[in-house]
């Protein structure tokens, strides 16, 4: 899943991305109303994170900007203003939810599973495809009762493919959702990634869940692909 982090603070920005990206979501920065409407442009973010206090544009504006423009991004605020009337104002600008700093990490971290696993609707925190299965909320992966041990991009890659089982997911949306705005779109990256899982996710198993749809992108899927691998 990938994430923009818009903070003016910089050693808050790198602690928060630290952090995110130690939970395996791909995070970009912007310390400015306008820088992250640029990204906003130009990206996919499956969830914004957005301070409210912040240079040229502030994150109300940025919000009501974002709605006005039929984006539907998850949004949520971060702010040092504790007054009820800032969280109305908040929400009423088109955030989805609302925290107030000083914060524990892991509220953050629960807050911004709550709103991922929202997305066009409602998806359970276990995740299941045949005999795989993912805690979204542990980061913990199993097939047929066995875990399996994976790293932090591995699981984010794995978990992409999981939510959109079934669909063939390109080289492209892969990179918008599981890498951040440093991914190259000249190296094999991906490719390395979705042989590591093969590995560890199809090897010596009769069904294969993971299938390469050439000239198109991969599907994570426990029907049969007709020899398609």
């Amino acid at each position: 899943m990938r994430i923009l982090l818009v903070e003016d603070e910089p050693d808050a920005a790198q602690l928060l991305a630290k952090g995110l990206r130690r939970h395996s979501y791909a995070v970009d920065l912007a310390a400015n109303g306008e820088e992250a409407l640029y990204h906003i442009g130009i990206n996919t973010y499956d969830l914004v994170i957005l301070d409210v206090m912040l240079p040229l544009k502030d994150g109300f504006t940025i919000c009501r900007e974002l709605r006005a423009s039929g984006s539907s991004v998850p949004v949520l605020m971060l702010t040092a203003r504790d007054a009820v009337e800032d969280r109305i104002a908040g929400l009423d600008t088109g955030a989805d939810d609302y925290l107030v700093k000083p914060f524990d990490f892991h509220e953050l971290l629960a807050r911004v599973r709550a709103l991922l696993r929202r997305g066009p609707a409602l998806s359970p925190q276990k995740l299941q495809i045949a005999d795989l299965i993912i805690d979204t909320q542990s980061r913990s992966v199993a097939r047929g009762g066995k875990n399996i041990s994976l790293t932090t991009k591995e699981y984010a890659l794995l978990e992409y493919l999981v939510r959109r089982s079934g669909a063939v997911v390109t080289r492209a949306e892969i990179a918008e959702h599981v890498w951040d705005e440093n991914y190259d779109p000249f190296s094999n990256s991906i490719e390395v990634y979705v042989q590591r899982l093969r590995r560890k996710v199809d090897e010596g198993r009769k069904v294969r869940l993971i299938h390469t749809r050439r000239g198109s992108g991969y599907v994570l899927t426990a029907e049969d692909q007709n020899g398609n691998a």
